[in-house]
């Protein structure tokens, strides 16, 4: 089988780590670094398949919502007290603000 090359850069205290393990592991760096990414190439692959329906799913409800008018305002009105408060609870644990109104720590917006 015919190789390729291909030229990474990197600082040297994470090529004398990579070095050190490929060390450990008994391997040239080359064949270290193949061996790595082809792990992270296999657990990526395995999620996305274990979540591709989620995936879908999201797709499609995205598709949806995009389709559908924007009547917020005109339901927002039809709401109940207690469905108002609701939502506000519900949007302000999204938006991380915590019950004084204050923002959470690490929410962003």
């Amino acid at each position: 089988m015919a190789k390729t090359r291909i030229s990474i850069s990197l600082d040297r205290q994470q090529a004398e780590r990579i070095r050190e393990h490929a060390e450990r592991a008994g391997m040239d760096v080359s064949a270290y670094l193949v061996h790595a990414a082809a792990r992270q190439m296999a657990e990526s692959d395995a999620i996305e398949e274990q979540f591709a329906e989620v995936d879908a799913a999201i797709a499609r409800a995205e598709a949806e919502a995009g389709a559908m008018p924007d009547e917020a305002e005109a339901d927002a009105a039809e709401l109940t007290e207690r469905q108002r408060r609701d939502v506000e609870a519900a949007l302000a644990l999204v938006h991380g603000a915590d019950q004084q109104g204050a923002r959470t720590p690490g929410h962003a917006a």
